[in-house]
């Protein structure tokens, strides 16, 4: 059985006239003997629109409730597609998250899939119905109702993907993926195709088109994923193995976050015990910390510079506080006025001299750096906000991207 994953994003979906859009090109799909099962978002900006009410309600809204809430979004997306499908002659049926027994783990509104029981779909393919899933949702072992956090729809498909064999067409409303966000930079170009390590660094970098998670996924399960506009307007970007093509390149893309913070813990103690519980303290808060520095001793203290994402501010000097029982004082400062610039690319695992150019390019422009961190593949660095514009033309214009 020959089965596509579709999955269209809030803007494929924002309004009757897309939804009717997009039956329409799943019916053609359909009629070309393809077994499809259509993963979708929220309408438009809905669930920025729930998250505002339940916030009017309350400053911090219990996220059980928020899970019960924001999944709501999908539900309506799903019974609309359907009933669209259904009135030009495509036999569809929509599920939620619950009714084909995705189970997720973790935390509410920050959940990861743990399994997902693909019978349902296959007795509805059999039918030889388009199944029609809400993104973004899943249910628990105690029976509630959870969410995958922003980006979840790209999770559920790709993991849908991988349960059922399938390939993985994300459609959404830009026409592939490009060596950088071109509202960034509007002469960047885009790819044929990019690599899983490299698209799962300008993911997790602030690349906005797909969830880093979801690239995971479909790294390890060996899913191939396409990326286009849901018009159907011009060709997109594959997501696939790397080739020798893509490793000649030294640099494949510039990503661009100005969603993080960067704290700075001073006259910490110089013990890797206390280090440790630094760090797993926030991990048990679930907090992604990335960029890391650290001072060299001084009197038994070092410093210690981090960055994570924004709105975990709270959580993590809360955290740190806390920790303060164990070492003693410590002086903790944050930085919220951030712009963290990457440069992504296979190419550097073989080619030297890309640092030097990059940081070559951004003192000839008198940009300063606040912190540096480096990966096999990539480069980051953090500068401040008003200097992005100027940085991104320069590293592009360097690395032609």
């Amino acid at each position: 059985m020959d089965i596509i994953v579709q999955k269209y994003g809030g803007s494929s979906v924002g309004d009757l006239d897309r939804i009717k859009n997009v039956a329409r090109r799943i019916k053609e799909k359909k009629e070309t003997g393809a077994k499809l099962v259509v993963v979708v978002s929220a309408m438009g900006n809905s669930t920025d629109e729930l998250l505002s009410m339940a916030r009017r309600l309350s400053e911090k809204p219990r996220p059980r409730e928020l899970d019960v809430l924001m999944s709501t979004g999908e539900q309506i997306s799903i019974a609309l597609l359907s009933i669209a499908l259904n009135d030009i002659g495509c036999k569809a049926r929509s599920f939620t998250g619950h009714q084909i027994e995705l189970i997720t783990e973790g935390f509410h509104t920050k959940s990861k899939i743990a399994d997902i029981n693909t019978s349902v779909i296959y007795e509805e393919l059999d039918k030889d119905n388009v199944v029609i899933v809400a993104g973004f949702q899943g249910i628990n072992t105690n029976n509630e109702i959870t969410t995958l956090g922003r980006g979840g729809s790209d999770t559920t498909a790709v993991a849908l993907a991988a349960k059922l064999g399938a390939v993985c067409e994300i459609y959404t409303d830009v026409d592939g993926i490009y060596t950088i966000d071109p509202g960034l930079y509007p002469n960047a170009r885009k790819l044929e195709s990019i690599n899983y390590q490299e698209m799962m660094e300008m993911a997790s970098l602030g690349a906005d088109v797909m969830h880093p998670r979801s690239i995971e996924i479909a790294h390890n399960y060996n899913v191939p994923i396409y990326v286009a506009i849901s018009t159907g307007e011009s060709p997109g970007t594959f997501i696939k193995e790397s080739d020798e093509i893509m490793e000649k390149t030294v640099i494949t893309g510039l990503a661009v976050d100005s969603n993080d913070a960067m704290i700075t813990v001073n006259g910490f103690p110089y013990n890797i015990n206390f280090i440790s519980e630094l760090f797993r303290g926030l991990a048990e808060k679930h907090i992604n910390i990335d960029m890391i520095s650290q001072t060299t001793p001084v009197g038994n203290r070092i410093s210690i510079s981090f960055t994570i994402p924004r709105n975990d501010l709270d959580i993590a000097l809360k955290s740190l506080k806390n920790l303060e029982k164990k070492t003693g004082p410590f002086n903790t400062e944050t930085d919220t006025d951030i712009a963290k610039l990457s440069v992504v690319g296979m190419g550097m695992r073989t080619q030297s001299g890309v640092a030097a150019r990059m940081f070559s390019v951004l003192a000839e422009n008198d940009i300063n750096i606040k912190i540096i961190t480096t990966s096999e593949i990539r480069i980051s660095c953090t500068i401040d906000p008003k200097d992005q514009s100027k940085a991104v033309s320069a590293i592009a214009k360097e690395f032609n991207l």
